[in-house]
């Protein structure tokens, strides 16, 4: 007698576990499909919850801005009860002359002006001085300075010299008359003009590279 009722009840038994099958199907269908949506909530929420971030690499809570700083017309609290972060320093208006920077620039400024100061000024007296007149060469010690401290640095200093230098001599410019500037007399009877400024800008160029054209913007206005 058992028999048949195990015949019956077997059918039964899978039509129901086909039936569960497919209930579970479909719904893990229905999830698969919602996925999607449910994944798009939950990084806009995601993405609501967090701060936005500005180039200036500031933070800006979703919350009113009245409340990300302390001393903006709201007590200082975020998400949590954790304190808000401040503004980083540089952007709190700290004055370019207060800036490390700065302060950088200014020590090598000086360091600069007192190297080339001794040179520059012993030139200006050679030129705009009665120290010697037009056509006179200079004196020893003077050549000297000029040659090792301004000549040797000029950037085309070996087309000057060519065959040799005979002496250093003071004279009005070929072009402009009102204007004295040194000459290099060769010692083939030749005597070429060359400015000493040329002469400093190559010599800081050379010696102070990283603080160069800053320099020579600010103290040598002429090309």
């Amino acid at each position: 007698m058992t028999q048949p009722f195990l015949l019956v009840a077997a059918p039964a038994f899978a039509l129901s576990f086909t039936a569960a099958m497919m209930a579970s199907s479909a719904t893990a269908l229905l999830l698969l499909r919602g996925s999607p949506l449910l994944r798009g909530r939950a990084i806009r929420a995601s993405a609501a919850s967090r701060p936005r971030r500005y180039a200036s690499g500031l933070v800006e809570p979703l919350s009113p801005p009245a409340a990300a700083f302390p001393g903006d017309g709201a007590p200082a609290s975020s998400v949590g009860g954790a304190k808000a972060p401040s503004p980083p320093k540089s952007l709190q208006g700290t004055p370019w002359m207060e800036r490390p920077e700065y302060r950088r620039w200014k020590d090598k400024e000086e360091e600069i002006l007192k190297d080339i100061e001794p040179i520059r000024i012993l030139t200006k007296e050679i030129l705009h001085s009665n120290r010697y007149l037009d056509g006179e060469s200079l004196s020893d010690e003077d050549e000297k300075e000029v040659l090792e401290k301004l000549l040797a640095y000029h950037p085309h200093s070996e087309n000057k010299i060519g065959c040799g230098v005979d002496s250093i001599m003071v004279d009005r410019h070929p072009q402009f008359k009102s204007s004295r500037c040194l000459f290099v007399v060769r010692t083939d009877g030749v005597w070429i003009d060359f400015s000493y400024q040329k002469c400093l800008r190559a010599y800081i160029r050379e010696k102070y590279p990283l603080y160069a054209e800053k320099f020579i913007r600010e103290h040598f206005k002429r090309s």
